[in-house]
């Protein structure tokens, strides 16, 4: 009998973990991206991606049933299609090009009785309206009826220890019973608990609920860090004290703003759509958009304060980052507020070395200078300012060596340093 053949569109931060999972699960996985050089590397053993290790990614590749490809050619005859392809945003719109693209190559390769599962974040009413008719036009098949379609949003947390993707509960969703049994069964291989829900639109919506409410709350406490310190009040021992209260809380913390492919863009889908369907608008998003996306401006303008009292001008200085990717111990430098900083910092004449042990260099901007955060680079900065904590940093050190220390994340205390 032959095993399952699953193809995962899309082998990034969302598709290759899923990819690997189900090779140790016992699928025939074709990892397909057009991205060739990422290809390349993912075919001699190299991973990208923090959470799989090349360790994992080999031995998944010494399995025989793992083939990273970027021609649609190898999806043939597959019993299960997962879409894990970008959606960012264009100018304020969604841009679902890449599911455009998926759907219209995959389709002619789509028979009787396979399952496609779109996991890409993106408005109620996608998996439906777009893939749907793509799939439909491109295959000459019907569904319900000829082939399954669901939808299950990702939840991947790179860099979390605790929660992966196998202990995480998974939203799954079809068409019609049987598309949500398919699709169901198919998580239940790889993941310890599912979760139905009645439709696509539900699950799609579901995603959007996750990120909006934590981009709310970012946005409440980035807030109330500014209007704190123009008081005088110390927002952190206030959370912290806020957070001792057992019920009816849930901490949250400041910082240089929001980043990765989910807050910065996710709840915009939401408010996209509810304009156009509505012709509404969804203030609460737009507002916690605002304050997070000002948020770098923010850090720029007190880092140059501090260095004012200080009697050194920003113009010249040369000021030491503690992180560039947008999330602690990841190398994920997409809409990173830490690059926004730096851009700016930059543009105000300062000159920029960075500590980032995890991203790859080649996505760093040239003009910023990577180095190790040792003690006569920490000393000969006129600044140091803590934007992404990551774990393996000697932040102590760095608040006894520096003469300056701006910290955006609550790692450092003494006499030299200036919290948000």
């Amino acid at each position: 009998m032959s095993r399952e053949k699953l193809v995962v569109v899309g082998q990034g931060y969302v598709g290759l973990p899923l990819a690997v999972s189900a090779v140790e699960a016992g699928l025939d996985v074709v990892g397909l991206d057009l991205d060739t050089t990422r290809i390349k590397r993912l075919g001699i053993g190299e991973s990208f991606v923090e959470d799989i290790s090349d360790l994992r990614l080999g031995q998944a590749l010494a399995t025989g049933r793992y083939l990273p490809t970027s021609d649609y050619a190898d999806a043939t005859d597959f019993d299960v299609c997962v879409i894990s392809v970008p959606t960012p945003l264009r100018d304020g719109v969604p841009d679902l090009s890449h599911v455009e693209q998926a759907g219209t190559a995959l389709a002619p390769h789509l028979r009787p009785g396979a399952t496609v599962i779109l996991e890409s974040t993106t408005y109620p009413g996608t998996t439906e309206e777009l893939l749907l008719p793509l799939l439909e036009q491109g295959s000459g098949l019907r569904s319900p009826g000829d082939f399954h379609l669901g939808y299950s949003p990702e939840r991947i947390d790179p860099g979390n220890p605790t929660w992966r993707l196998d202990n995480t509960p998974k939203v799954v969703s079809g068409m019609d019973p049987a598309a949500l049994a398919r699709v169901d069964a198919f998580y239940r291989r790889i993941v310890r608990r599912t979760v139905p829900v009645d439709s696509t639109r539900v699950a799609e919506l579901t995603k959007l609920i996750e990120n909006t409410f934590r981009q709310v709350n970012i946005a409440l406490v980035n807030e109330l860090a500014v209007f704190s310190h123009q008081l005088g009040i110390d927002i952190w021992q206030a959370i912290d004290a806020a957070a001792t209260k057992p019920f009816g809380f849930m901490s949250f913390t400041p910082g240089p703003g929001t980043g990765g492919h989910c807050l910065p863009i996710d709840p915009c889908y939401l408010s996209w759509q509810v304009k156009r369907r509505l012709g509404r608008q969804f203030r609460f998003i737009e507002l916690a958009s605002d304050i997070n996306h000002t948020m770098p401006e923010y850090v720029a303008q007190r880092v140059m304060a501090g260095l004012n009292t200080r009697g050194r001008p920003l113009n010249g200085a040369t000021l030491l980052m503690i992180g560039l990717a947008y999330k602690k111990n990841t190398g994920d430098l997409r809409d990173s507020p830490a690059v926004d900083l730096a851009n700016r910092l930059h543009a105000l004449g300062a000159r920029v070395r960075a500590v980032e042990p995890h991203a790859d260099p080649q996505q760093i901007p040239a003009w910023v200078t990577v180095v190790e955060p040792t003690e006569p680079e920490v000393r000969a900065a006129d600044a140091v300012i803590v934007v992404t904590d990551h774990d393996g940093v000697d932040y102590e050190s760095i608040t006894r060596t520096a003469s300056y220390v701006f910290d955006s994340r609550n790692r450092c205390t003494g006499p030299n340093v200036e919290r948000l």
